[in-house]
């Protein structure tokens, strides 16, 4: 690893900002899109400012889902299944941006976030209310395998906004309520964070004088989100999941004008 050398006025500026990721990502994902350029503006190279995003969100994702978990807001068996095939679709969309640039995806999400945002906001009963049960088990596993490989996919070949499509995908597909949407994300979220976890660390690409200081305040920000959403359920996560469309927007646009 290259040298690097961090003053306190870093931590102190990238700290609250990783809280305050731990935070969002625990209520409705897209908490990435505030941790990672908080690194990067502090001084770390991109590999590193990667890998020690990861280690963070990793410890964060793992208490949030702990909370989901003993509140039973989790269909396990259908964030299981998600988790496995995202790993796959991961796989998958990696081994494709090796042969095609994603570029034109960031034009077309110009036009699809807005568009998301507008009737999430507009339709009130989306998310609202918990009706997967009214499918049978096996055709929630069979499309909660489906989500997972997309999502995967779009992690490995694009990947902002990862947890927040997948909200989607659970709350307008598969007519779960935001909160149990949420937690299965979760499932979904750890899973790929430790598995990308694993491969920053054996590269020895994780910065751990800033990356334990961060999971500690990312720890704190999911702890405080997740039980927020048990306390407060679909009603807080409607207006922060709206930020995180608007934050990943923000993103699309911003990767555009710079490239």
């Amino acid at each position: 690893m290259e040298l690097i050398s961090l003053r306190v006025l870093d931590y102190l500026f990238v700290l609250p900002f990783i809280f305050l990721a731990g935070l969002i990502d625990s209520i409705a994902g897209g908490g990435g899109l505030i941790s990672l350029p908080a690194y990067v503006a502090a001084g770390l190279p991109m590999h590193t400012a990667l890998a020690t995003n990861k280690f963070s969100s990793a410890c964060g994702t793992a208490f949030s889902t702990a909370n989901y978990l003993h509140s039973k807001v989790i269909d396990l068996p259908v964030a299981l299944i998600s988790a496995l095939l995202a790993l796959v679709g991961a796989y998958l969309g990696t081994r494709t941006v090796l042969k095609l640039s994603p570029e034109p995806l960031r034009y077309l999400l110009i036009f699809i976030i807005p568009i998301i945002t507008i009737l999430t906001f507009i339709h009130k009963d989306i998310g609202s209310k918990n009706r997967s049960t009214e499918m049978k088990l096996g055709i929630r596993l069979f499309l909660g395998a489906i989500a997972g490989l997309i999502i995967g996919f779009w992690d490995g070949f694009f990947g902002p906004g990862t947890g927040t499509f997948l909200i989607l995908i659970y709350t307008t597909i598969m007519h779960y309520d935001f909160m149990v949407a949420n937690g299965n994300t979760k499932v979904v979220n750890l899973t790929s964070n430790i598995t990308a976890l694993i491969t920053f660390l054996i590269a020895g690409k994780v910065y751990f004088p800033l990356a334990i200081p961060s999971a500690i305040c990312g720890i704190a920000g999911n702890i405080l989100g997740s039980k927020l959403v048990i306390l407060r359920g679909n009603k807080l996560i409607r207006p922060v999941f709206i930020i995180a469309l608007i934050l990943l927007l923000g993103r699309v646009v911003y990767d555009l004008l710079r490239y």
